[in-house]
């Protein structure tokens, strides 16, 4: 069945964890490091629309926050301009990726998540680089089966896992499509945002473990959603904003 098969695909991811923890160690590490100075955990892209889990949620810490930008441009022009040209949305340059960093409130000994499954979205790679130059340091989220078995399309020859200076390993097969169906020539259901949830919420916990156990527990919010939620979420905010972390 389906469900079945789906399942102990996610139980793999679960075991593959278990199995493998280092990697989630050192980047649960470096985040407690970076909260401890009052630094924070910004998330871009780590699979689609995966970073929203992590921001504002019931048991989350209240240092990870959202990074994003985008590049707009309004030139139109008559068709016969646009012969030859391919339709395809233009890569944003490396030099955008790189102001729009500098013009945030990103700083250095701030952590950036970022994730890409086959490791080759130029994008992400630009990203990576760029906070490299800034001293921030990124985790990447990608899986090194699929990785290992495309070509890098960055001008720079390189992959995700070789720009980053934490590799997380997602599990995900080559494809990211894990089950077979009747009916199908090729595996359905992709396991990698599962997968990079998982990862991620191990990370958070880590962290907070590790801080918790030094006697300085992070600011960690609770479900609004409870009696008085709304008040002990404000006082949660007033809290980090006052202490930082």
């Amino acid at each position: 069945m389906i469900k079945l098969d789906y399942l102990n695909q996610v139980r793999r991811i679960c075991d593959f964890y278990e199995k493998n923890p280092d990697s989630i160690d050192k980047a649960a590490k470096v985040c407690a490091d970076a909260i401890r100075n009052k630094n924070l955990i910004y998330f871009f892209r780590v699979g689609h629309a995966n970073e929203d889990d992590f921001l504002n949620r019931a048991g989350g810490l209240a240092s990870v926050k959202k990074f994003s930008f985008s590049f707009n441009w309004d030139a139109a022009v008559p068709e016969c301009r646009t012969e030859g040209l391919g339709k395809d949305k233009p890569e944003i340059p490396y030099e955008t990726t790189l102001l729009a960093l500098k013009a945030s409130n990103i700083r250095k000994g701030d952590i950036m998540f970022v994730g890409s499954v086959s490791g080759k979205t130029n994008q992400y790679v630009d990203l990576a680089l760029a906070c490299k130059e800034l001293e921030i340091t990124t985790i990447g989220f990608t899986s090194l089966e699929y990785t290992s078995q495309v070509e890098a399309t960055h001008p720079s020859g390189k992959k995700l896992l070789d720009v980053v200076d934490i590799v997380i390993d997602n599990g995900a097969p080559f494809g990211d499509a894990c089950v077979e169906c009747p009916g199908f020539d090729h595996k359905i259901l992709p396991i990698s945002g599962v997968s990079m949830i998982i990862a991620g919420w191990l990370i958070m916990g880590t962290c907070a473990e590790i801080l918790g156990k030094e006697g300085n527990p992070p600011t960690m919010f609770e479900s609004v959603n409870k009696p008085n939620g709304v008040e002990i979420y404000n006082n949660y905010v007033k809290q980090f904003n006052e202490r930082g972390y």
